[in-house]
Order: structure tokens, then sequence, then C-alpha cells
């Protein structure tokens, strides 16, 4: 049963693109079945939960593949770069703080949302989140708090600080993929349903909806039917920037943790410096602004976006890879904290969107730039709509930044939570 039917790469990204196309096709139905199936679940959602369904029928696997590592590394870069290459920066900062207020708020929730989750468990089932020295639950659930503010060289930084079980961290990561997953599931239901949850927090969408219009003002302006010259330059910019990421990132994270002891050392908040992923990320995205000042910014009419979409949408299908459904309650107790964990985050972000008046797209971008990071925002903003990708993109780049500083603020009161 543990055997895995494909292992060939070439096989298994066959069978993605087959599941992509399978969706994208049955989602343009316009009548019947299809039409009904995509009002109730959303496409975005199908592209995670296709894969997951291969994977845990073992017909591939995650563990056998390098086909997120491409996707990360190669295709992420290069959307980052396509999709904000048309980036109205003056238009984002019309937004105002509303949409930072909000990622902070979702970064909060996570923090102080841990050590309730283990207190409220504790009294129920204290075996669950206890454990001693470096099987202590708390030590691993911090590699939760790291991915789930910041990234995953947060939750590498994480691990390496509190030196959790290598041998129970499997536990975690399920944790982490599952939980994570289902709450992107539940803001990809509420996209739908945006106007009437708007209408409940009595949200101001003035800002949000004058950046639609501008941008796609400027998207007809400039639309015109792509030749091959264009899509062979819109490629040379997408993967001359993936080069230059990798190049200077990691240049810079070398540089950064040979010569400075604040970033080499694992406990400190700057540690995240000598992550390459997060300058890839960060000097892809600088890439794609800087372009945006330029007349390469009218290959957005050419459908730079789009591309930069497909990029995301191979992603988002890798990472639908690593959802083992069959795994779901095989840790139910770690699966209670989790999602006690996250209801705490949602919350929070609900509770400061009434106050505030926040639209859901800031709810809902807020909370994906922590949990899901530069994978997740972007496609979460995109399917509100296409000219707000960029605001994604940009509080993902930020979430890498407090990732570190606020998983070991989460990791300290969990561990106060686990003695009490």
């Amino acid at each position: 049963m543990n055997e895995v039917l494909i292992t060939n790469d070439a096989v298994v990204f066959g069978l993605l693109a087959l599941c992509l196309g399978f969706i994208f096709y049955t989602s343009s139905i316009t009548t019947g079945f299809w039409r009904k199936f995509y009002s109730i679940v959303p496409a975005v959602l199908m592209c995670y939960l296709l894969p997951a369904v291969l994977a845990s029928c073992r017909i591939i696997s995650d563990d056998l593949s390098q086909l997120y590592y491409m996707a990360s590394r190669y295709l992420l870069p290069a959307a980052l770069v396509l999709m904000t290459l048309s980036i109205d920066l003056k238009a984002i900062s019309n937004l105002g703080s509303k949409a930072l207020i909000m990622f902070l708020t979702g970064s909060v929730g996570i923090i102080i949302g841990g050590p309730i989750a283990i207190l409220l468990v504790s009294i129920f089932s204290p075996e669950t989140v206890g454990g001693n020295d470096f099987d202590a639950i708390w030590r691993g659930l911090s590699t939760i708090a790291g991915s789930w503010i910041g990234g995953g060289a947060n939750q590498a930084a994480m691990l390496e600080i509190f030196k959790y079980n290598p041998d129970e961290y499997g536990k975690m990561v399920l944790v982490d993929i599952v939980v994570a997953n289902v709450w992107m599931a539940v803001i990809l239901f509420g996209v739908g349903k945006t106007k009437a949850i708007d209408k409940w927090l009595q949200a101001d969408t003035s800002a949000i909806e004058t950046l639609k219009l501008k941008v796609s003002a400027f998207s007809a302006k400039i639309t015109r039917v792509p030749t091959l010259q264009d899509y062979m330059l819109m490629l040379c910019f997408a993967f001359t920037a993936v080069g230059i990421s990798h190049f200077f990132g990691d240049a810079i994270s070398e540089y950064l943790t040979k010569n400075s002891s604040a970033v080499a050392d694992p406990s400190n908040f700057l540690s995240f410096l000598g992550s390459n992923f997060f300058w890839m990320v960060v000097i892809a995205t600088a890439c794609g602004i800087v372009l945006s000042f330029t007349k390469a910014k009218n290959y957005e009419g050419a459908g730079a976006s789009k591309i930069g979409s497909i990029f995301i949408y191979i992603l988002v299908a890798t990472i639908g890879m690593k959802m083992d459904l069959t795994k779901i309650l095989e840790n139910p107790g770690l699966l209670v904290v989790g999602f006690i964990w996250i209801s705490i985050h949602a919350l929070l972000l609900i509770l400061v969107a009434k106050l505030i008046k926040a639209p859901y797209f800031f709810l809902a971008v807020g909370s994906q730039a922590n949990v899901g990071g530069a994978a997740s925002a972007p496609v979460v903003a995109a399917e509100f709509h296409s000219s707000l990708t960029s605001v994604g993109v940009l509080l993902a780049v930020f979430g890498y930044v407090v990732g570190t500083g606020g998983a070991l603020l989460c990791a300290y009161l969990m561990e106060i939570a686990s003695k009490m």
C-alpha cells in the first residue's frame, strides 16, 4: 500500500497538467452540473484537491518528486516578476493602512493563538500538548508558528532553534499543511460571498474599486494580440530575473551568514536574512517593480500576468501533492490544536475587520500573507481581481520579515502555557 504508482516526474507533471486543464475546462461551462458545482467549490480549491487525491491514493508522491522545488524556485519568482510588471505603487498606497493593520492582526492571531490552543487542549487532553525535553510538543508547534507567520525559511529556523525531535517533525508538517489548506478553502469560499461579507463588515471598498478600475482601464488601453516576440521577451524578463534573484540571493544570504553573527544565529530574529529563498522572493519582486517604471509594463497588454498566473497554478498543484488526505485523522489531538489555533487567528481578524470596517479582501489576503506566504497570497488576491495580485505579493514579502521574531515570541508563550 505504501508503494507509489508513478515516480517519473515527467509523467507526474503531465498528470498535474491534466488536472489543471480539466478544472479550467469544466469551470468554463456555464450550464448544468458544472456551473452548480463551481458556484459552491472554487476552481482554485480544486487545483489543490485533485493533486491531493492523487497523492492520497499513492498514484503520485511529493516525497519522490522534485516538482515542488522546481515550481517554487523557478516558476514562483518568474510569476512574481510578471505579476508585478504593471504594478501601480501609488494606487496601492492609496489603499491606506487597513491592509497592513489586517496583516499584523493576522500575525498577532498566530502569536497568541498557539499558547491559547495549548491551554484549552490541556484541559481535556494534557498528553497531547505535553512531552519532555526535545520531544516537547511546544517545540514542534514553534515550527508551525514560523511557517504561519513567515514561511519555509522561518519554519526551518524554528526547527534549528528549538531542536524538536526530527523523528516527530513529520507530524507537525502534516498539521501545518492540513490546517493551512482547510483555512484557505474557507477563505476561498468567502471570496464568492465578498459583497455580503463586506456589507456585514460595513466596509468601505472604494479604494479597492478605484484600483481595479484604474488597472483595468490601463489593461484595456494596452491590450493587443501578442506575437511570438512578445512571448519571448516576457519569458526573457521573467527568467532573466529568476537568474538574477538566485545569483544575488545566494550571494547575499551567504555573505550575511558568514559576516553577521546575528544572521548566523538561528535564535536571532534577523536570521531570516540568511535565507536564500527570502532574498529570491524579494529580488524577483524588486525586478518586477523596477520594470513597472519602464515601457516593459506595457507587456501586461500582451498577457504578462496571465502567464504569471499559469506558473502560480502549477505551483498550487505541486503544493496539493503535499497533502495526504488519508493522514488527516492520524493525529487527531494535534489537529485539534491546529484548528483551535487557526480559529483564534480567524476570529481576531474578523473582530478587527469589523471594528475598523476593513474589506474582506484585506482580511483574506492579510491572513494568507501570514499562513500561506508568497505561494498563496497572490492566488487569493487574484481571486478577487487580477489587478490586486501585487498587494498579496508585497504583504507576503513582509511576512518573511516578521516571521522569525513573531514565531520566537509565540514559542516562548507556548512553553509557558505548556507548563501551566
